[in-house]
């Protein structure tokens, strides 16, 4: 059959896979050349019900991946949205299954592959797109899927009848196995051997990865099972690469996509110390924003890609950027291991300089001469959760009540307070009952937990001036960092100094190498390197009665800290 579309001549090139095809719809495949999408009629005489595409003969050699991504559109469109965000479900678009299967360095030999979360098998097909296109092929494939969602076994089942046909073709032989159930409690059965059924524990040589998204209840089963095996994580994808990194064998290759947020933060701790600890990075992808990895489905996570080999080994690390998967221009630069995970680090964030001038803002910012405790500062985090405190939040001052302070009220640099238009409460009960949430009227750095979309900086720090606000104590809200001498304040021109360091630009490029989020908690401030108490006092002379612009501060800094 041939199908004429827009004047252009178009193949049922499918039939070199054994299937007949019917015209069902019109598509556009990512090189925006038009696609006739298909229902199946036979498919080596077996009839389906799912959806496929036919691809132009020109175009015969990106067959496979097109294919399977008219699947997962057709598998996309036929689940529940609401419930793909809450689980994380987030299918893998194949460009950015390509850009993950080219960062493997060696496809050659018996490969046995990990692909757990495995939705329609887009991973599974770049891999074998990917492997039967180099020099050095494969001798064999055996494929291992593992999915959980009952809906999409049949397109699965699908993309594997596709794989096989192109092995076939590329004279690889090919195996595959698709597991429906729990990928946590089968991985974790294998690693404590417990398996009693007949079937044979699987090996794996290389992984490929699109977890799921979704934090783990700390009562869970799920998380029981991961602290059976010694894994402890609040998440399922780190929990997915956890569990993959301890199956690989030595000298295997893993390539996954997640959320930026396991590089830095305590809650990631654990996890990182096992990839860190077993695994040797070789390749870092980031995307200029952070919408662009999974553009049909709304994610708004940043979005990271790593390569990471089972051995321990002293090359560099690739980092590369790019503002989609789709992208041509690929910005790439080698790295040593150490500028990406600072041996002195005792929290081992994971930092990602991305261009030559986020490298020497690194080497800038690690030059400072101090930590926190060198200057005998502490940080922590405000301590009124407010909905616990409901029965003593007021939202107006008076008679025995302190201050309560929110991010809302920062301005200019300074706490501007009380904000008697604003919906959040002004005022906490001063009494035996909150003592324990509240803290001597002194001068206080405060830092926003939380900052918003708007906002140019992500560390938006401002002074708590007791000068300016009379009160026996102050309380600090939960969504605020503040910086304090053993609960007390600190003296007014290291106050002053130390929120210049913060609102700088320099320490807003640092710290969004290690963080990909809004959040910016108490542990990522610790881990920064300060300017000396002589430093911070000149920069605090500097201050009067608002921070200064920021173009100011950074001059500010440069003379200061760098001069």
């Amino acid at each position: 059959m041939v199908v004429d579309i827009d004047g252009g001549r178009w193949d049922t090139a499918f039939r070199d896979f054994g299937f007949e095809v019917g015209i069902r719809d019109y598509a556009m495949n990512r090189h925006h050349t038009p696609l006739v999408e298909v229902s199946h009629s036979a498919a080596m005489g077996k009839p389906l019900d799912n959806r496929t595409v036919i691809a132009p003969k020109h175009d015969a050699g990106r067959l496979l991946v097109d294919a399977v991504e008219a699947i997962r559109l057709t598998a996309n469109a036929g689940l529940d949205a609401d419930q793909r965000g809450k689980l994380g479900q987030f299918m893998t678009p194949t460009p950015v299954a390509q850009l993950m299967a080219a960062m493997f360095d060696d496809l050659s030999g018996d490969i046995h592959l990990l692909d757990a979360g495995a939705g329609v098998g887009s991973l599974t097909a770049a891999l074998i797109e990917e492997a039967t296109a180099r020099k050095r092929r494969p001798t064999a494939i055996t494929a291992n899927a593992y999915e959980l969602e009952p809906l999409l076994l049949p397109h699965l089942e699908q993309t594997k009848a596709l794989c096989k046909n192109a092995c076939n073709k590329a004279g690889i032989p090919f195996t595959a196995k698709v597991f429906h159930g729990d990928f946590i409690e089968e991985a974790t059965s294998m690693l404590r051997g417990d398996l009693f059924s007949e079937r044979i524990q699987p090996r794996f040589n290389r992984a490929i990865l699109n977890p799921p998204y979704h934090k783990i209840n700390s009562s869970s089963k799920t998380r029981q099972l991961l602290r059976s095996v010694g894994i402890e994580t609040s998440n399922l994808y780190a929990a997915f690469v956890a569990l993959a990194i301890r199956l690989l064998e030595e000298n295997g290759e893993l390539v996954a996509i997640t959320p930026r947020s396991f590089c830095n933060g305590p809650y990631f701790k654990p996890f990182r110390q096992l990839l860190l600890d077993t695994m040797t990075l070789k390749h870092i992808h980031i995307f200029h924003a952070r919408n662009k990895a999974f553009k049909g489905d709304e994610v708004l996570q940043e979005n990271v890609i790593f390569h990471v080999v089972k051995a321990k080994t002293s090359d560099r690390v690739m980092i590369s950027s790019s503002t989609c998967a789709s992208d041509p221009n690929i910005e790439r630069r080698w790295v040593d291991q150490h500028a990406v995970v600072n041996p002195d680090d005792p929290d081992l964030f994971i930092h990602i300089a991305a261009q030559e001038e986020d490298g020497a803002t690194a080497l800038s910012a690690r030059s400072l001469k101090c930590s926190l405790a060198d200057l005998g500062i502490q940080v922590s985090t405000g301590r009124v959760v407010d909905f616990r405190a409901t029965d003593f939040l007021k939202m107006n001052p008076g008679k025995s009540t302190a201050p309560l302070i929110y991010p809302g009220h920062f301005e200019h640099g300074f706490v501007a307070w009380p904000k008697m238009e604003g919906r959040k409460p002004n005022a906490i009960t001063d009494n035996a009952a909150t003592a324990d949430l509240l803290v001597p009227n002194d001068t206080y750095v405060l830092v926003k937990r939380f900052s918003s979309k708007e906002e140019r900086r992500r560390v938006v720090a401002a002074i708590y001036d007791p000068q300016r606000i009379k009160a026996a104590r102050v309380g600090f809200e939960n969504h605020l960092n503040y910086f304090h001498i053993n609960g007390s304040g600190l003296a007014r021109h290291i106050a002053k100094g130390l929120a210049v360091f913060l609102n700088s630009t320099i320490v807003d490029q640092y710290f969004r190498q290690f963080s990909g989020h809004t959040q910016v908690n108490a542990t990522d401030l610790r881990s920064l390197r300060y300017p000396s108490i002589d430093q911070l006092k000149r920069l605090g002379s500097r201050v009067r009665h608002k921070l200064p612009t920021q173009e100011r501060i950074d001059v500010l800094i440069e003379q200061v800290l760098f001069r």
